[in-house]
């Protein structure tokens, strides 16, 4: 069976990333499945128009375990991955054709302090109450406590500058 590479670009999650470890040749293995939404716009002027692609991708290994830990619903990701056609028969004898997207290289798009603000408001409490949201993004120190790295012009060769 023949593999097409695939690439989504500038994608955002469609929801959580679904993980579950599955047995494997060699034990137990991490499985993680993600929906991820690209917008294309088409045409120009009033007959400009949106298209969205949703595709169901399939990761494994510490790709998958990454990837739910640090991914939420609206992350932004680049994909690049392979496409397979399978084909089987069902228990009934009824040929089935399927579509099988997996995921070789997984970009995350999200600044740390948004990936990390992402995750603090999916786990905020239901019943209405805020929890205080962390100040780190607007301010650069989180509590009153400094930063532990330095700003990118001190982070960069001499040269890098020139």
């Amino acid at each position: 069976m023949a593999n097409v590479q695939v690439i989504q670009r500038h994608a955002h999650l469609a929801g959580a990333v679904k993980l579950e470890y599955v047995n494997g040749r060699e034990g137990k293995v991490a499985k993680a499945v993600l929906t991820a939404i690209s917008n294309a716009r088409r045409g120009s002027g009033e007959g400009r128009e949106e298209e969205a692609t949703a595709i169901q991708w399939t990761l494994w290994g510490k790709q998958a375990e990454n990837a739910a830990e640090y991914l939420g619903k609206g992350s932004h990701v680049n994909i690049v991955g392979r496409l397979r056609n399978n084909h089987y028969q069902d228990n009934n004898g009824a040929d089935v054709y399927a579509l099988a997207f997996t995921a070789e290289e997984l970009d995350y798009l999200d600044s740390r302090a948004d990936s990390e603000a992402r995750r603090s408001r999916a786990t905020a409490p239901a019943n209405g109450e805020a929890k205080p949201a962390s100040i780190e993004g607007v301010t650069g120190q989180a509590n009153g406590a400094s930063r532990s790295r330095k700003p990118r012009s001190e982070r960069q060769p001499a040269e890098a500058n020139a």
